[in-house]
């Protein structure tokens, strides 16, 4: 993710994990809700896996807080104090996450003072796909929006002319896909299984695949409609064609059954809930104030303001910085298109487990 707090930072473009957070929101204070009930620890140790940078960085533990603060209230209960681990890639702008604790901290004595034990939060760099935290110590894991992303781009595709997976790519390149995301996934319960307490919970939210015609790959048609510009840029001779051949993203949306069944097969946690939902791509834009109003061109730069934000860094290691911002105006344009049409959206899953 691009880090500061820059126009084209992640940070001042994320209204969209903002709004899967918020729809996520129900199930992961069910989750915790229901965790507290049965387990009255003094200290209750959480991590959030995939945390990023910026103003969402605090939003899951917030309502993790919220149903701890609403749970003691209801059962007369003395609060515990909280020890929250945000987890990213050692590349995370952790600094700007440290800079904006004090504001976190003053919000939080302001609103929940009395409420709550005292709360710690730390920095845990390094990638989920393995062990971050010792055996038997977490209570509680959450992750959204970062479980579709791989640990790297599958070994020895031959996918040229796309930087995804799309319709022309051969049905060796879907496998390709499709069996990395299973040995990173596993990889990641198997991990977290030996982290987390017996009886401990785990909320994860991300891209899914669905059959809906109007929502393609779940909602990673945006990265093809990237390759789509930067294809034109090649036949326009803006780009190696050998480079843009090159590049790849490493990234997948798995299907709700995909889920399900290595969930089942790793067999240390049990699925207490699952639902899925739809965002369309400009969701969120107008960040809770219904008084605004956006055209098609507003929101579709929108759109492509985000990808940059998420997808720039990636393609810094292929191309040029100088085509950068013409990738992206071509971006909206072809964004305006979906958007006319209706068919821009993201199938998403929320998946509440539990560990046997």
């Amino acid at each position: 993710m691009n880090g500061g707090d820059g126009n084209n930072s992640y940070a001042n473009n994320s209204l969209l994990q903002k709004k899967v957070i918020l729809k996520a929101r129900a199930v992961l204070q069910q989750s915790i809700t229901e965790f507290y009930n049965k387990t009255f620890s003094d200290c209750i140790k959480i991590a959030d896996m995939g945390c990023s940078s910026g103003p969402n960085t605090f939003l899951p533990i917030w309502e993790i807080i919220d149903a701890i603060v609403d749970t003691c209230n209801r059962l007369k209960t003395k609060a515990p104090a909280l020890q929250i681990f945000l987890n990213d890639l050692p590349s995370n702008d952790f600094n700007s996450v440290f800079l904006s604790l004090p504001n976190f901290y003053k919000k939080l004595d302001e609103e929940k003072g009395g409420k709550i034990g005292p709360c710690f939060i730390a920095a845990t760099p390094g990638s989920f796909y393995g062990r971050v935290f010792p055996t038997q110590f977490l209570h509680f894991v959450h992750s959204s929006y970062s479980l579709h992303w791989l640990s790297q781009v599958p070994e020895g595709i031959m996918n040229k002319g796309n930087i995804w997976i799309a319709e022309t790519s051969p049905p060796t390149v879907h496998k390709a896909y499709s069996d990395q995301f299973k040995r990173d996934f596993t990889l990641f319960l198997r991990s977290r299984s030996e982290e987390i307490i017996s009886g401990g919970h785990m909320v994860i939210t991300c891209m899914a695949q669905t059959t809906n015609p109007s929502c393609k790959f779940g909602g990673c048609e945006l990265l093809r409609l990237i390759g789509i510009s930067l294809k034109d840029m090649v036949n326009e001779g803006m780009i190696k064609e050998s480079i843009f051949d090159s590049c790849n993203f490493p990234i997948y949306a798995p299907s709700k059954e995909e889920v399900i069944s290595m969930i089942e097969r790793e067999d240390s946690f049990m699925i207490a809930k699952l639902e899925e939902f739809e965002l369309s791509w400009d969701a969120n834009i107008e960040n809770g104030d219904k008084n605004l109003v956006f055209n098609t061109w507003e929101r579709a730069k929108y759109v492509a303001t985000y990808m940059r934000a998420v997808t720039e860094s990636i393609l810094a290691n292929y191309f040029d910085n100088a085509i950068i911002e013409d990738l992206f105006q071509r971006l909206s344009i072809k964004v305006v298109d979906y958007l006319d049409k209706g068919i821009g959206l993201y199938n998403n899953l929320v998946i509440f487990m539990i560990k046997k």
